[in-house]
């Protein structure tokens, strides 16, 4: 099971990075651990202040892949995350006498927001280092629980690298964002609840960033139901678990180059990649254009806000292999629980994903079309656009556009609202009609 390699290699640590947290001894450690025992204490500290989200069945997206398929809403979250699962553990396993010293982490914004609410209910100062390009919802959010922001570097890493530092130079206690177990723990109670919700699930699809997420709820399945497969999903552009499940070893992704921020880690956690090297049963790799296409559809179908990590696992459905599967009781479909990791996204963000998502499935078309200079003819195309029932978001009437300046033509820019790629089909064909030689410019 999993993406064991018979190669020879120990395990993580191999191509070790300046960030990483432990050593091979330390990992082993941690899986000798009893995971039932600790898995349920964490469910015990988390009672009472973490939400025990709810599954919501989508329609939408069962018939689009012909499983059933309930959404685990972790966007619904406190602090908007799963990440105040991991977080809250950790610290609430922490002594008085650590947590008087403070606390600091590194962060993309969620564990930031779950650290500083643990932080703050402990009473202990926190200090989060996130990286420069985290979105400003993020940090505003992590600020108004009272703890220190520190913006430092491009991606996590920078931020974590700098961590160390403040953690060495001000004796501070650092919480790590996914290698370490307490958190790991944290993070699998949410396949705890997902086994009580839902006795008949057959797969839990989870986005893999440093892998806290993936390896605590695959930790929790395999423990307790390991009949049920876990499947990891990761953006095409943070490649760091494909690599390093091919290498047998952890191994650092040359560059990470994706909108979902929330899982644009460099290296793997040592611990995390130990487990899901063992327990992972798939991985699958998502584009760009498939975030953003299910960033709007939960936003249409189910009126849930998700941000760009929190997509990656719904991203993944359509490309899951699961119907040459055979289970004991064969006659049911499979019924797949995606988890929606986070719904911390900024306005500016979201606007921005809704118009590619709406551009990638053609609900967007902007063309240009060049008009000879005389009165009548944006008019004419008006018509020709009312009658293909095309709404017209936006127009360009500019004559310094046209091919020539002195050929008396002026260039047109129309964007309009569409039904999908056939009906975009029927404008263009309209227009050709008509007389105009419309260019489609996306």
């Amino acid at each position: 099971m999993g993406f064991r390699q018979a190669d020879g290699h120990a395990g993580a640590g191999e191509d070790m990075s300046d960030n990483a947290a432990m050593d091979n001894q330390e990992v082993q450690r941690c899986l000798s651990r009893d995971h039932a025992e600790e898995l349920k204490a964490a469910a015990r500290r988390l009672d009472g202040t973490i939400r025990h989200t709810q599954v919501i069945e989508s329609t939408a997206l069962g018939e689009l892949t012909g499983y059933r398929v309930l959404l685990k809403p972790e966007n619904l979250q406190v602090t908007g995350s799963f990440k105040i699962r991991g977080a809250y553990n950790k610290i609430a396993s922490l002594s008085d006498g650590e947590v008087s010293r403070g606390l600091v982490t590194a962060s993309a914004g969620n564990h930031a927001q779950g650290v500083a609410y643990a932080a703050r209910e402990r009473g202990a100062r926190a200090v989060i280092v996130m990286p420069q390009r985290t979105p400003p919802l993020k940090v505003d959010a992590t600020r108004a629980y009272g703890a220190e922001v520190v913006l430092h570097g491009e991606v996590f890493d920078d931020a974590a690298a700098y961590a160390s530092t403040l953690c060495e130079r001000d004796h501070l206690i650092y919480v790590p964002p996914f290698d370490d177990y307490e958190v790991l723990c944290g993070q699998g109670t949410i396949g705890l609840e997902i086994l009580d919700d839902v006795p008949d699930v057959t797969d839990v699809v989870v986005p893999l960033g440093g892998g806290g997420l993936g390896a605590g709820i695959a930790l929790a399945i395999k423990t307790f139901k390991p009949q049920v497969r876990v499947i990891g999903a990761i953006p095409e552009g943070s490649p760091a678990f494909r690599d390093s499940f091919a290498a047998g070893y952890v191994v650092p992704a040359g560059k990470v180059a994706t909108s979902a921020e929330g899982v644009a880690v460099k290296r793997p956690g040592d611990l995390t990649f130990a487990v899901l090297r063992e327990f992972l049963d798939d991985l699958v790799t998502v584009t760009e254009r498939d975030i953003n296409e299910m960033i709007l559809l939960m936003l249409e179908k189910h009126k849930l806000v998700v941000e760009g990590a929190g997509a990656v696992s719904l991203a993944a459905l359509e490309h899951l292999n699961l119907r040459s599967r055979v289970f004991a009781a064969a006659q049911g479909p499979h019924v797949v629980v995606p988890i929606i990791s986070g719904g911390n996204i900024d306005t500016v963000t979201m606007g921005a994903v809704i118009q590619k998502g709406m551009i990638s499935r053609g609900r967007i078309m902007n063309f240009e079309v060049e008009l000879p200079d005389v009165p009548g003819q944006l008019v004419k195309v008006a018509t020709v656009l009312a009658d293909a029932r095309a709404n017209v978001i936006e127009l360009d009437h500019d004559q310094f556009k046209a091919s020539s300046h002195y050929g008396n033509a002026v260039a047109l820019g129309v964007t309009v609202e569409t039904n999908g790629p056939d009906h975009i089909d029927h404008i263009l064909a309209a227009l050709r009609d008509a007389g105009f030689r419309p260019r489609r410019i996306y």
